[in-house]
């Protein structure tokens, strides 16, 4: 017998309010400091059998092998397994200069079971302007593995079709950046907020003088900063590391559907309402028989699998949340009753249904 049930973890933030503080650094970023994705195509050589042998892997070899003078004929396809077609990305951070190296990831793009074992030639990285930033190459790092018998079963561990090549690939354009240009830095939060952004522009104005900084909305703040670059960098080291009490969020109640976590924020309040729900319970039961052959027949004894589901329900229950009820309240009185986490959720959705609920509800 096999009883399904709907476990749900409940993570509860009950925080009492800000009264912490945080670093500028860790809320905001620089507008102009932003990392570039480049991408990129290649081909992966020797590898132990486990490439592909798509129409374009063979293209790019013929290619590749023409750039060095080596010419084939048009009717001729090679029939190589130890090459793989690979897509190529990489981060290329602010201020990255010509002679660093970044990391790679390196992904399968044909049919190549493994990329282990590989080496990647030597392919460009181009941003998305079309510019060729770097030049990747090196021996593949491959985390995953993956073998095949004779008689077709096969093992794979993690993921053998991609792979990392740290210090993979050399930067040879920079990207421009105005960090150094204009008379103003300005400072982006990681969270919209209008109270946070007021709060941000208050504490350096209390700290450089009145008219400093000042918020553009709720993500935007500007600060007066000197034009000279060495100056910038030590004013702006100066301010990340200021400590300010950001905004309260707005309150929110998170639900995954999938992992059944529910996340409940601080200040998340419901008016008068009486609520009613009962429990399911699905019961499924697996049961073996063995089925005999006819007497003098060329059957087989085989074992026929009988499934039986039944499907109960709880006697309802009914409690009524008066009008400004908090979290911790809702939380007792869902408990009181024993009503399970899945029934939370579902009683959270009727009372935002019927708009009894003031928090915003997020189903992810």
């Amino acid at each position: 017998m096999k009883q399904i049930k709907l476990f749900i973890f409940l993570v509860l933030i009950t925080a009492q309010g800000s009264v912490w503080a945080e670093r500028i650094k860790d809320i905001t970023s620089i507008k102009g400091v932003r990392t570039n994705q480049l991408v990129g195509y290649g081909l992966v050589v020797g590898l132990d059998g486990s490439g592909d042998n798509t129409a374009f892997t063979v293209q790019s070899l013929k290619s590749m092998l023409g750039q060095y003078g080596i010419t084939l004929p048009a009717n001729v396809n090679p029939q190589v397994k130890n090459i793989a077609a690979v897509a190529i990305h990489a981060d290329l951070p602010a201020f990255a200069k010509i002679g660093q190296t970044i990391d790679i990831t390196v992904s399968s793009l044909g049919s190549a079971k493994s990329l282990r074992g590989g080496s990647l030639l030597m392919s460009p990285l181009k941003g998305v302007d079309g510019n060729i930033y770097a030049m990747a190459q090196g021996n593949l790092i491959v985390g995953g593995l993956g073998v095949e018998g004779a008689d077709g079963s096969s093992l794979s561990i993690n993921i053998p079709s991609v792979g990392r090549i740290p210090n993979g690939a050399s930067i040879e354009r920079e990207v421009a950046n105005p960090f150094a240009s204009g008379d103003h830095i300005v400072l982006h939060l990681k969270r919209s907020d209008f109270t946070t952004a007021k709060r941000l522009a208050d504490t350096i104005n209390r700290v450089l003088g009145p008219n400093n900084a000042f918020a553009q909305d709720s993500v935007t703040v500007a600060i007066n900063a000197p034009q000279d670059i060495s100056q910038r960098v030590g004013f702006v080291s100066f301010i990340e590391n200021l400590e300010f009490q950001p905004g309260e969020a707005a309150a929110k109640i998170i639900i995954n559907s999938r992992s059944g976590t529910v996340v409940i924020g601080n200040h998340v309040k419901v008016y008068s309402a009486a609520v009613s729900h009962g429990n399911l319970t699905v019961t499924i039961t697996n049961s073996r028989e063995v089925v005999q052959p006819e007497p003098l027949s060329d059957g087989v004894t085989a074992i026929k699998l009988e499934t039986d589901i039944e499907v109960s329900e709880e006697g309802s229950r009914m409690f009524r949340f008066p009008e400004g009820v908090t979290l911790s309240e809702i939380v007792r009185a869902v408990n009181q009753v024993g009503a399970s986490p899945g029934d939370l959720v579902a009683i959270l959705e009727s009372l935002k249904q019927v708009g009894a609920l003031s928090a915003e509800l997020i189903v992810i």
